[in-house]
């Protein structure tokens, strides 16, 4: 049996803004470093030892693990960061308040952009400073591949390569990954561990700082998965993700 470690980066400062973050470069807040501290805890509770870690570029999701990893007292281990694992692209909604958004286009309207399967947000124009082509992180990925927009489909399509060539090795080695991302990159994974349907994927709600463990059978399926710690409160934190505005 193989283990997987699941963890949505702690709350940041854009989400604590109700703002569209997508690529944006935010950081924590003080809630969002303590849950990573306490996401580190739970993991040495549960006894968990990962042998690799795995982040988005994004200091948001780079700074939990720090975090966690220092809480859970472990020495440094192999860390891989890869934009593949980065938030989903919101393209020109990136920056706006999500509330205020709503109330120009109307609810349904944004609804499709933030929680449907397969709409894209409307797209930056690749001279605008907000697009990755401007970030000297992303200068050596194809220009193809860096998105101006994303819809779910698209981070499912991107994740993916990432986790068979990459993940997937290690696991068969033996080793259990830590993968800290994101809400999007996660569920996007999740989507595809637990072979979820587009309907049930959009009703999937990820809390930030709580990890999430997964056992695999040898074919890597989902023996089981849970939240560490109080259920309740992982429930509670999942909702309170589902009533963000926007």
């Amino acid at each position: 049996m193989s283990k997987l470690i699941l963890v949505r980066h702690g709350q940041s400062t854009w989400n604590l803004e109700n703002l569209f973050s997508g690529w944006t470069d935010v950081d924590l807040t003080e809630q969002g470093e303590e849950e990573a501290h306490q996401a580190g805890l739970l993991m040495v509770e549960e006894g968990l030892a990962p042998d690799v870690l795995h982040t988005s570029l994004l200091t948001r999701a780079v700074r939990t693990a720090d975090i966690a990893m220092k809480a859970a007292g472990w020495d440094e281990i192999p860390t891989q960061r890869t934009w593949r694992l980065n938030e989903r692209h919101y393209g020109a909604l990136q920056g706006l308040n999500k509330k205020e958004t709503a109330e120009k286009y109307g609810d349904e309207q944004v609804l499709a952009w933030r929680r449907s399967y397969d709409v894209q947000p409307p797209a930056l124009e690749e001279s605008d400073p907000r697009h990755p082509s401007h970030d000297t992180r992303y200068a050596k990925i194809d220009p193809d591949d860096l998105p101006s927009t994303e819809c779910l489909a698209d981070v499912v399509e991107r994740m993916l390569p990432y986790w068979h060539d990459t993940i997937v090795p290690q696991i068969r080695e033996g080793k259990t990954p830590l993968v800290v991302a994101h809400g999007n990159s996660l569920r996007a994974l999740v989507m595809h561990l637990d072979g979820l349907s587009r309907e049930e994927v959009i009703a999937l709600n990820i809390p930030t700082g709580i990890p999430l463990l997964y056992e695999l059978d040898d074919d890597l399926n989902p023996i089981s998965n849970r939240y560490l710690g109080d259920p309740d409160a992982a429930q509670a934190a999942a909702d309170a993700v589902s009533r963000q505005a926007g």
